[in-house]
C-alpha cells in the first residue's frame, strides 16, 4: 500500500482563512512566494523544514497541513 500526502489543500485553505496573500505568507515563514504557489499547485514536496515554516506562520501543527490518501 502506498500513501500519498497531500498538503495543496490544506494550505490554501489556512492561508485563505487567515485572509493571507502568498506574498504576506511567504513574509511571515520565510518559505518563497514562488514556492508557496508551486507547493499550493500541488507540483511540489516541500521539505520538513518549509512544513514547519509554513505551519508556524500559519499557527497551526505541521500534522494539520496534510490529508493522507491510501493508494
Amino acid at each position: 500500500m502506498k500513501a500519498n500526502f497531500e498538503i495543496e489543500y490544506h494550505l490554501f485553505d489556512f492561508r485563505k482563512q487567515r485572509n493571507l496573500t502568498e506574498r504576506e505568507l511567504s513574509a511571515l515563514s520565510g518559505v518563497s512566494k514562488s514556492q508557496i504557489s508551486i507547493i499550493e499547485d500541488g507540483n511540489a514536496n516541500p521539505t520538513l523544514h518549509t512544513i514547519c515554516a509554513l505551519s508556524l506562520a500559519l499557527n497551526v501543527q505541521p500534522c494539520d497541513l496534510f490529508s493522507i490518501k491510501f493508494l
